[in-house]
């Protein structure tokens, strides 16, 4: 298939790409990660003290991870050896570990290994790197979008400071663009003509992603209409950039995060052949399988939950079996929970009720927890009540007797309101038989009597 950009002789052709371009090489420069990066914030610190420790960078695509990574190697003097987890080996490992000895007792420099996509490093290639980063011979720097504690093996976790880094915030997202517009020389050559409006619309569609919005620019950019020297992007130049940006994921994988989403929904919504569709072009695109079944485990709880409990392990059970199978069988796996997951009654009461908690928690003051509750280990502990008046459930007919469990400010709260759809509402009938006082209507149904009430209906 002819490249669709191979017509597109724009004003950048032949330059390295506009996120590439606009790469910041200093800490000044660099937007964003302001929990990490600012007076007494631990990445500023760190560069006071000239302490450079091995980290793992967490966080989704296009927040700066590289960047910061590049950065701080210029920062230290350091030679920044970069590698792909998707394409490097263990010699590859040694290679660099090779250079960091050399560079450490000969040329008295240090040495960071930068690592992308650290969680599809195997096993064996993180051991590899274990002794080196233990005894200082090399600085790691990890960059995942996954949460580390799944795929990087706890000795090496441990080795590692671990920091999350958020998505751009729109006022940063803003921030980009215009330095781009203003600093970039490809696009200053033929000023770019952005309305707020449609500065606006690729901030939103970039979503937190720094690399989508300059990518989206930069497209935009080269289909706009060169008149009178300029070049304005339309609201149909943004609708063409767009869609030329969604037919290229299934050959550079850019949009597997929209992909994504189209496949939660579609098992959300209960369709298992819009499901199984959106799988099998992810995996075409060579989408990473764990990642998939990951987010599979998260919508086997979020969406299904209670409705029907069997969801969530059979989602477990299929991320095992495709770490331990691989491809091409893993997509048999993949399929399988995909459609079940599809096919499953829903219900997000789990979800919402744990929101509905940290709300509460959050926003009022905590009270102690009731005497009869509490532990008693020591004899002074029973003296004060510790324990006291306490029923023990299975000392009653059916494994069940009332008493309060909350705090007494709370104790008619309702938390989860299970839904009438499969195994929950099975759950629902005897938490009703059980707690009279606290009848569980499911959360549609109370939001609907919220509402009502709100507007005097």
């Amino acid at each position: 298939m002819q490249d669709l950009f191979e017509e597109q002789k724009g004003i950048a052709s032949g330059a390295p790409p506009l996120a590439e371009r606009m790469r910041p090489r200093s800490l000044d420069a660099f937007v964003g990660q302001t929990h990490l990066i600012g007076p007494h914030r631990v990445i500023t610190e760190m560069l006071r003290s000239g302490e450079l420790f091995s980290m793992i960078f967490w966080g989704p695509p296009g927040v700066g991870k590289t960047t910061l990574a590049q950065i701080l190697a210029n920062e230290f003097s350091a030679e920044f050896i970069p590698l792909s987890a998707v394409t490097a080996g263990v010699a590859d490992v040694r290679k660099a570990i090779e250079r960091a000895i050399k560079n450490r007792t000969i040329l008295k420099r240090r040495t960071i290994l930068f690592i992308d996509e650290i969680h599809r490093f195997n096993k064996a290639q993180q051991d590899a790197l274990l002794h080196s980063v233990e005894d200082g011979t090399l600085i790691l720097i990890g960059a995942t979008t996954e949460n580390p504690s799944f795929e990087v093996i706890s000795p090496l976790l441990s080795r590692c400071r671990v920091f999350r880094l958020e998505p751009l915030k729109e006022e940063e997202m803003s921030l980009l663009i215009d330095r781009a517009l203003k600093e970039d020389l490809y696009l200053r050559a033929q000023p770019v003509e952005v309305s707020p409006e449609i500065k606006k619309a690729i901030i939103q569609y970039a979503n937190g992603d720094a690399r989508v919005a300059f990518n989206l620019l930069e497209l935009c950019v080269q289909l706009a209409p060169l008149k009178e020297g300029k070049r304005r992007i339309t609201e149909e130049v943004l609708r063409e950039a767009i869609q030329r940006r969604v037919l290229l994921y299934d050959k550079k994988g850019d949009y597997h995060y929209d992909t994504i989403s189209a496949f939660i929904k579609s098992m959300r919504g209960s369709d298992p052949d819009a499901a199984v569709y959106w799988l099998a072009r992810m995996l075409e695109a060579g989408e990473d399988p764990l990642f998939i079944a990951r987010r599979m485990v998260i919508l086997a709880s979020e969406d299904i939950g209670n409705a029907d409990p069997q969801a969530l392990v059979l989602a477990v059970s299929g991320f095992h079996a495709v770490h331990a199978v691989g491809m091409p069988e893993a997509e048999i796996i993949l399929s399988q929970v995909a459609t079940y997951l599809a096919s499953a009654p829903k219900s997000n009461s789990a979800y919402l009720a744990i929101q509905e908690a940290l709300e509460e928690v959050r926003t009022s003051v905590p009270e102690p927890v009731p005497l009869h509750l509490r532990n008693a280990p020591t004899e002074l502990m029973k003296s004060m009540g510790y324990g006291a008046e306490y029923l023990y459930p299975h000392d009653f007919e059916g494994g069940f007797v009332k008493q309060e469990y909350l705090p007494s400010r709370l104790k008619e709260k309702i938390f989860y309101r299970p839904k009438p759809i499969g195994k929950e509402a099975e759950i629902r009938e005897r938490l009703n038989a059980l707690w009279e006082k606290r009848k569980r209507l499911d959360s549609n149904s109370e939001n609907k009597k919220e509402s009502q009430e709100k507007h005097g209906l």
